[in-house]
This record gives structure tokens, C-alpha cells and sequence, in this order.
């Protein structure tokens, strides 16, 4: 391992492989089960169970602090939201969940954006264009290529859908730790960045906002962080295995 990639031996990958495909199980199973009037720490104990009936433990819960199974954000919060016995969801609102899985000495991490009825032109841009600005993010993450690559993508589709890229906030690797060297910005910096190398394993995840970049975090719960506008936010994760090839997605939807 060195301070700019994390490059994973053959074993790790098979781990990594069932940690992922685990949180994608996770992910994939909450949108369904979740509707209008339950409240999101509801449908965090909801994750809690679906996270334990894997094998595994929730990544997120006891991270830095963090107290909930999932970060569950709703409408304007754009990451790190808790669930909450007093917030309850109506049927308008639109939920990002992002899951994380430990198993095996591996993770697994990935995030989605949904809502419970037909989104008006705005939020249907703004989701359309989260997704759309991660799957080109991903066509970018090719061995050979550099990280600079993946924010150009992302950061061309956020400006072709008129979307906030938020900067605070970016991607990372994960694998045997949740968070691995390198950052990956949906933005583009200064530099190229770290070379995308042949078992590295990074996790690409849009951030934007239907208005303004930028954010503020909570100061009662310092977690919670929202759109300094209050204008909706979308966010979506997935897990990329860096190969001499093409991508491979380890958190392939079934639903999105």
C-alpha cells in the first residue's frame, strides 16, 4: 500500500467482491420496504436488520462517532443524515440512503437516491443527472487512467444537467477499510492525481445539488450536512474494481 493507492491482493478482492454484493442487497431491498409515514429511524432499524441478516455489521455505526445503522438524507441533506424518532417521511420527500456492510474483514459501500411518487421536472433532472454522472464517472475509472479522468466525467455531466457538484465532500477507496487513499473529487482539481492501477477499489458517488454547491453541516448533530440553499440534493455510490479492462461495478444494481 502506498500514501496514494490502495492496490488489493487476489484474496482481498474475493472478500471485497462479497462485502459489496452484500450491501448491494441491502441497498436494493430498503427502497421497497420504505414508505411515506414511517419515520427514518424506523427505517434505520429497518437497515440494522437487513445489514445483520448478511453475516455482517454495519460499517457506518460507531465510525468517528457516528451513531446510526445507514446515513439516511432527506430532500436537502445531502450525506451523514441520522435517523430520527421525530422525522417522519412524507410521501413528496425524496431519501438518499447510503449502506455500508462489514464482513470478513471487508466492506462494502454504496448509496442511492429514491423517492415514493412521480418526481416533478426538477427532481426528475436532478436524480436523472446524479445517475447519469456516475455511470460516466465509472466509464472513466479504466486502468492506465488517472482520477483526474473520473472528476472530468462526473463534473461535465453535474454542468450538462445544471446540477451544484458539491467540493466538501468526495469519493474514496474502500476495501479493508472504509475509507482508503485515494479521494476521488467529483470535481476537477490541480494535477492528475493517482494512476488508476489494476486492483484498486474505489468508490465513485456523486453529490449534487438542484441549486447551489454549496453546504453547511448540522450544529447540533455535526453530522448532518444539507444544501445552503435548502434546494433538494441527490446522491449515488457505487463500488469500481479497477481491472487491465473494463470497470467492474461491485455493487451492480438490480433496481436502479
Amino acid at each position: 500500500m502506498s500514501r496514494a493507492q490502495v492496490v488489493h491482493t487476489p484474496d482481498e478482492i474475493v472478500r471485497i467482491r462479497r462485502a459489496a454484493r452484500l450491501t448491494a442487497e441491502v441497498r436494493d431491498a430498503i427502497p421497497g420496504l420504505t414508505h411515506p409515514g414511517m419515520t427514518t429511524f424506523d427505517l434505520d432499524q429497518l437497515a440494522g436488520e437487513l445489514i445483520r441478516a448478511t453475516g455482517g455489521k454495519s460499517a457506518f455505526r460507531g465510525y468517528h462517532g457516528y451513531p446510526g445503522n445507514i446515513c439516511i438524507s432527506v430532500n436537502d441533506e445531502v450525506v451523514h443524515g441520522i435517523g430520527r424518532p421525530d422525522r417522519i417521511l412524507l410521501e413528496t420527500d425524496i431519501v438518499s440512503i447510503d449502506v455500508g456492510v462489514e464482513i470478513d474483514g471487508a466492506l462494502g459501500d454504496t448509496a442511492l437516491t429514491f423517492g415514493f411518487v412521480e418526481p416533478d421536472a426538477d427532481i426528475a433532472r436532478l436524480l436523472k443527472g446524479t445517475k447519469q454522472a456516475l455511470m460516466d464517472g465509472i466509464a472513466a475509472a479504466r486502468g492506465g487512467n488517472y482520477i483526474r479522468h473520473i472528476s472530468a466525467a462526473v463534473e461535465a455531466t453535474a454542468k450538462h444537467y445544471r446540477l451544484g457538484v458539491v467540493r466538501e465532500y468526495v469519493g474514496h477507496g474502500c476495501g479493508t477499510r472504509l475509507h482508503e487513499p485515494p479521494e476521488v473529487p467529483n470535481f476537477v482539481g490541480y494535477g492528475k492525481g493517482p494512476q488508476l492501477i489494476p486492483g484498486m477499489v474505489i468508490c465513485i458517488e456523486p453529490m449534487l445539488n438542484l441549486g447551489t454547491a454549496r453546504v453547511t453541516t448540522d450544529p447540533h448533530d455535526h453530522w448532518t450536512v444539507r444544501t445552503q440553499d435548502g434546494r433538494p440534493a441527490a446522491h449515488f455510490e457505487h463500488m469500481v474494481l479497477i481491472t487491465e479492462k473494463e470497470p467492474e461495478i461491485l455493487t451492480w444494481p438490480k433496481t436502479m
